[in-house]
């Protein structure tokens, strides 16, 4: 079984996205690792090399700056990516700038691509999300959030990054996907404050146009962490490739729970109530189809 991984990232350093850790995360499993480094404003494409691994192999991209159709030059950079992998893959592991899988799965992520390679029908692997909020000791919970997604697809023609990169589809399908038991943690909302407010105003550009992002999301020294539904303190140990980075944090995460947008929903509220008592989210959007 022969397994890639691939990502992109663009101004990494000045997003500080942990990209490096990221890749790591799941080096390991990888026989390759595609990387499309857009053109950036740092150093993101030294930082890249830097990792010094025979394993990864670099492709520089150039984006379309002025494409906003609904974060879709985020795809179109996956898709340059997963089509630079080698025609003998098996598998392609997908994994975001902002995005780490704890060592404790890899195992397991091991053995279900090796059991799931037999059976044609499964045509990627279905993980569950982490969403960390503010800071490393709190993931955040939202209806508005995917609790799960597509990371892991065959190597097979047709497949296509969808809409902003958030899933995959097979000649304009959704995939046959197996859930399996492991978990993606999300760090693309542990910010300092200016931080995070920075990165929504960059973020946004790539859906509206500048006058719109600086009017609804400009830079601000503080940021308003109400628009989770449910926060809730992490007490299991984080991924060993983000040691360094947690022991640097250097802000203090602050949040006011009755003051989260929850709060003025009633129906969001009744909906995470029963989400809460019977584990169903209802109406919940599947880019997907579980068939395992």
């Amino acid at each position: 079984m022969k397994v890639a991984g691939f990502t992109f990232i663009r101004n990494a350093i000045l997003n500080d996205y942990p990209i490096i850790e990221a890749i790591n995360s799941i080096l390991p499993i990888c026989d390759e690792f595609i990387v499309a480094v857009g053109n950036s404003d740092d150093e993101t494409l030294q930082l890249i090399k830097n990792i010094c691994s025979p394993k990864i192999k670099i492709i520089q991209t150039i984006w379309d700056d002025n494409l906003r159709e609904g974060g879709r030059t985020f795809a179109i950079e996956t898709d340059k990516a997963y089509n630079a992998i080698s025609d003998d893959v098996d598998w392609a592991f997908y994994i975001q700038g902002d995005e780490c899988i704890h060592e404790k799965y890899l195992p397991l992520i091991c053995s279900e691509m090796e059991r799931s390679l037999v059976d044609s029908d499964i045509e990627g692997l279905l993980l569950k999300y982490r969403h960390f909020y503010g800071s490393y000791d709190y993931t955040a919970e939202s209806r508005r959030w995917y609790r799960r997604e597509i990371r892991i697809v065959r190597r097979l023609p047709g497949i296509q990054s969808y809409k902003d990169a958030q899933g995959f589809r097979i000649n304009d399908r959704k995939l046959n996907v197996k859930l399996i038991d492991a978990w993606v943690y999300h760090y693309g909302w542990v910010k300092a404050p200016k931080g995070i407010s920075m990165k929504m105003n960059n973020f946004n550009k790539f859906y509206h146009d500048e006058e719109w992002v600086n009017q609804h999301f400009p830079v601000q020294e503080s940021f308003d962490y109400g628009n989770a539904d449910r926060i809730v303190h992490f007490k299991d140990t984080p991924p060993a490739v983000m040691k360094n980075r947690i022991l640097n944090m250097n802000w203090k995460f602050e949040f006011d729970p009755t003051k989260q947008e929850i709060n003025r929903n009633v129906k969001r509220k009744i909906l995470q109530w029963i989400e809460e008592k019977t584990g169903l989210r209802l109406f919940e959007y599947k880019n997907y189809k579980i068939v395992k």
